[in-house]
């Protein structure tokens, strides 16, 4: 039996800030029965960043176009793509110095069947949204997030912490596969939110901030709108250093 089409809203975002360059990249990728969303940032700190992310959303785009929809085995998909796509990285920067290499971090998300797949690398984040409530994000491969997590500091406090930019795992660099995390199928209800983003967003956004503006609307604004002034806003609040800054969206709208 065929899965019944997706009925989603979509859309996806990408602004420069205040960098001369930008080295994100991030898709809303749709089809009948399957949609992904990608955000890759480049780590500027290191050569090349543009292109490690460019190469990561080629190599992972192109595996979810290249693969039959539903997919069979979401989270298999979604390592072994990981996976490929880090040693496509790792190739960019093999007759570099390992601290001059390329990097990036990555976030994606599979959405089909009523339910929702997602991984990360570093602190490029994936949230699932419920009327106007975060139900689930991701927790960032930092230092800053170990710290939270123990209690050590608050959520306050870890915006302004001096390694707020540190991430423990990227793709690229070390030839090791990182540390990835994969999280397993959420059911999804209808209006329900899945939003990707890189760093740029969220670090000047509350979590409570990106629930509510995403979900507020009901569908009534449309989504590239939304996402639009999500991202201004935090490109305004981090002033003139502002980061990249890009999402991704989709509105699951229920059979």
């Amino acid at each position: 039996m065929a899965s019944a089409f997706l009925r989603v809203e979509y859309a996806d975002i990408t602004l420069v800030g205040g960098r001369e360059e930008n080295q994100d990249r991030v898709v809303a990728a749709v089809a009948e029965h399957a949609a992904l969303l990608l955000v890759v940032d480049g780590m500027g700190g290191h050569a090349e960043g543009a292109r490690a992310a460019e190469v990561t959303q080629k190599t992972i785009l192109e595996a979810f176009w290249h693969t039959p929809h539903p997919l069979f085995d979401p989270l298999g998909f979604l390592h072994m793509t990981l996976g490929r796509a880090h040693e496509d990285v790792v190739r960019l920067g093999v007759n570099l110095p390992l601290e001059q290499r390329p990097r990036a971090t990555c976030a994606v998300c599979i959405v089909q069947q009523r339910s929702a797949w997602w991984a990360h690398i570093g602190d490029s984040r994936v949230y699932h949204l419920r009327r106007g409530a975060v139900l689930q994000r991701t927790r960032d491969h930092s230092h800053v997030e170990l710290l939270l997590r123990e209690g050590l500091i608050t959520a306050e406090q870890a915006v302004t912490h001096p390694m707020r930019n540190f991430v423990e795992c990227c793709l690229g660099g070390d030839p090791i596969l990182p540390d990835m995390t994969l999280t397993p199928r959420i059911p999804l209800e209808p209006e329900d939110v899945l939003f990707v983003c890189t760093d740029g967003m969220w670090a000047t956004l509350a979590d409570s901030e990106i629930a509510t503006r995403l979900t507020a609307s009901g569908g009534t604004t449309p989504m590239r709108e939304v996402l639009m002034a999500l991202g201004q806003l935090a490109i305004a609040r981090a002033g003139a250093g502002s980061d990249n800054t890009s999402a991704a969206a989709l509105r699951w709208l229920g059979d």
